[in-house]
């Protein structure tokens, strides 16, 4: 009878022995096809969080994009279980089955927590995760964590990443018990398999595995993030990435040596640097020691160019999408103030931010150099502590004071320590502000402070002396932290692009605000005012891989006599590192400089401009922009032709077939010319003056 009940007893893990080889495979196999699911079912969810992405795209467009994201998950299984495949090695490791399970259960929790975190991180960056994730905790963990806490449902990830990883446990558990070989406890122990049958199950199952991490049987390099790019969806592409793979990509980058991320020559320094002098120089420049630098040059504006103006004022608005501007075609009523701005200024709308980061926008706006790979985070780099060619070099020479204000901290991006170094000397930041309307607990004080004391700055301290300023904005970023009775509507009908929407909304009025206020200083009437945006933001569409929504911004100028001689709208292509060149052509007078950028109003005849653009996140892919036609270079692959049209109309096609030869050397020779002009410390002037013999 005891015998009897003892074998109806429920087998247990006690019961169990110790797992054969055969068990051992099951137990890999299994375990992996449950990471398998287990990243199918992110993606899944990535696809449904961000859905308004999808528009017209059609369904076998995403099940490509999953069949792609297989081949990527299939790597990242590999990884995961490669303790397993080594445990083939010994008996006692294979029988250690507590340690798998512990194993697989932390690899899962994490890459299941980068998961979680990817739905808001690809929503507001259009980006899978990559070394901005390393780039912000660089800085100041504190402020990071009060934004992602502020700005996100972190509780809600929190608790759900821990309730599924308790969950993963007891799954991993379940496979374990399944796959081992039920046996009596009279009966006979499981013999361990001979080492020879090991080494060879361990040897066929290491070229499985190879041939999973490589993603493919044929010649040539490994998978490579751009074999996900198959599709015309973006959206899509991006969706059959692995964000694990992208983050450890990130890491390798941000971890190394940022020169060995800096691109590469592909043609002689003579060959590139010629092609760069061909690219920016006009009839008004002089090139001046063309032995040691690359594009130096005194530059004589035409007096037919010029305005009557001594002081410049620069505004760089956070976020000011130009897909979202009511003057660039945006019905949605978003800007209304910088839209009535616009009536009195000249607009660009072909315009381009040089990053996707305000920190890229910073330095090539003011400094008048270029986003390149390997330097994104110029400020904050050894060679960013070299001098430049910017406003404060140009404008400090002349004698001009300075201003610097902002919402947040100074030691944010290293600004303080950058500007300080380049010639500016008056910062106003978070801490100088006294009872502000209100104070965002991540950044600072909200956007009318900032307007309010600039405002009062200028037309209080500054005008006895030509001078500079720089205003820059940040209530329009995450978290959208706005005072509690907005002086603007709410925008609504927007999706998941309300919040943001409704900050760009509010830092308009502000910038509205600051002009009502200006127009009642005497300086205003003798100065020039440059609205323009550190960066867009995506949209429910995206603009070729490049995203052009994130680069495209206005750039607005405001001075007395510029319509009537320049009009009130250019279709001229140009980015933020020309914007100190337009500058000085209105400003007048002689100058020498090495602006990587050109003058917008003084360019040749027939001259439609053109860019170069790179996002930020350590991504390595570089554009060149024309007024009709983008040239994309992702590293590593063929280069991408695609026409463009902006406006109340957007679209982009790839264009087939040959490609334009002379954007690709264009490109690369600017590329090239830049970062040796950058590692060699040849990329500024002395003080901007030119200096006769």
């Amino acid at each position: 009878m005891a015998s009897t009940a003892a074998s109806n007893r429920p087998t247990s893990a006690a019961h169990l022995s110790a797992p054969s080889l055969k068990s051992h495979l099951a137990f890999t196999l299994l375990s992996a096809m449950a990471l398998l699911l287990l990243y199918a079912l992110l993606r899944v969810a990535l696809l449904v969080y961000n859905r308004e992405l999808i528009g017209i795209t059609p369904a076998a467009t995403f099940a490509e994009a999953f069949f792609n994201g297989l081949r990527f998950d299939l790597r990242v299984v590999v990884y995961a279980c490669i303790p397993l495949l080594l445990s083939l090695l010994s008996v006692r490791a294979m029988a250690a089955r507590g340690l798998q399970r512990l194993w697989l259960t932390a690899f899962a929790s994490v890459t299941l927590f980068l998961g979680l975190s990817e739905l808001d991180f690809y929503r507001e960056f259009h980006q899978r995760l990559n070394s901005l994730v390393f780039q912000y905790f660089q800085e100041d963990p504190r402020t990071v964590l009060s934004m992602l806490w502020n700005g996100f449902p972190v509780g809600r990830y929190l608790i759900a990443w821990i309730v599924a990883t308790w969950l993963l446990s007891r799954l991993f558990k379940r496979l374990d018990l399944l796959s081992r070989p039920k046996t009596r406890l009279s009966s006979p122990a499981v013999a361990a398999p001979a080492w020879y049958w090991r080494i060879g199950t361990f040897c066929a199952c290491l070229l499985v595995a190879v041939i999973a991490a490589r993603g493919h049987i044929s010649q040539g390099p490994p998978l490579r993030w751009g074999d996900a790019y198959t599709t015309e969806s973006m959206f899509a592409n991006q969706l059959g990435l692995n964000g694990t793979l992208t983050l450890v990509s990130a890491a390798q980058a941000s971890f190394s040596s940022h020169r060995d991320n800096a691109w590469q020559p592909t043609m002689s320094d003579e060959q590139a640097q010629q092609a760069v002098r061909s690219l920016l120089l006009t009839p008004h420049d002089q090139l001046v020691d063309d032995d040691t630098a690359a594009i130096r040059r005194d530059f004589t504006p035409p007096a037919e160019g010029t305005l009557p103006i001594r002081n410049v004022v620069v505004i760089l608005m956070e976020s000011f999408a130009g897909h979202f501007v009511g003057a660039m075609g945006y019905p949605g009523n978003i800007t209304p103030h910088f839209d009535k701005l616009a009536q009195e200024g000249l607009l660009f709308d072909r315009f381009f931010s040089n990053g996707t980061h305000t920190h890229q926008g910073m330095f090539a706006s003011m400094a008048c150099f270029p986003n390149l790979p390997g330097f994104e985070y110029l400020m904050r780099t050894p060679e960013g502590a070299h001098k430049f060619s910017g406003l404060p070099q140009l404008l400090g020479a002349r004698g001009f004071d300075n201003l610097y204000v902002y919402n947040g901290n100074f030691q944010w991006d290293n600004q303080s320590g950058f500007f300080s170094n380049q010639g500016m000397s008056n910062f106003i930041g978070r801490e100088d502000f006294v009872d502000p309307v209100f104070m965002d607990p991540t950044w600072g004080v909200s956007d009318q402070d900032m307007f309010d004391r600039g405002a009062s700055e200028l037309a209080n301290n500054f005008g006895a002396k030509p001078f500079y300023a720089l205003l820059q904005t940040l209530s329009n970023h995450t978290p959208y932290a706005l005072p509690a009775n907005l002086p603007v509507e709410r925008v609504t009908g927007h999706g998941s692009a309300d919040e943001h929407l409704t900050a760009m909304r509010y830092a308009d009025w502000a910038l509205g605000q600051f002009f009502d206020k200006a127009r009642q200083a005497p300086y205003f009437k003798d100065t020039l005012f440059v609205v323009v945006g550190d960066h867009g933001f995506g949209s429910f569409d995206q603009l070729t891989e490049m995203d052009l929504f994130r680069f495209n911004v206005p750039l607005l100028l405001i001075a007395p006599g510029i319509r009537d001689k320049f009009g009130s709208i250019s279709h001229t292509v140009g980015t933020q590192v020309d914007i100190v060149p337009t500058i000085m052509g209105r400003l007048g007078g002689e100058v020498r400089h090495q602006c990587w950028g050109r003058d917008l109003l003084n360019l040749p005849p027939g001259d439609r401009g053109i860019g170069v653009i790179k996002p930020s996140g350590g991504d390595q892919t570089v554009a060149i922009v024309t007024s009709e036609r983008i040239l994309i270079q992702p590293k590593g692959f063929q280069p991408r032709l695609y026409g463009y049209q902006l406006g109340a109309k957007p679209k982009a096609e790839r264009i087939e077939g040959d490609l334009d030869p002379l954007l690709q050397e264009n490109l690369e020779a600017f590329l090239q010319t830049a970062t040796k002009s950058l590692l060699d410390n040849s990329a500024g002037v002395v003080d901007g003056l030119p200096q006769r013999q």
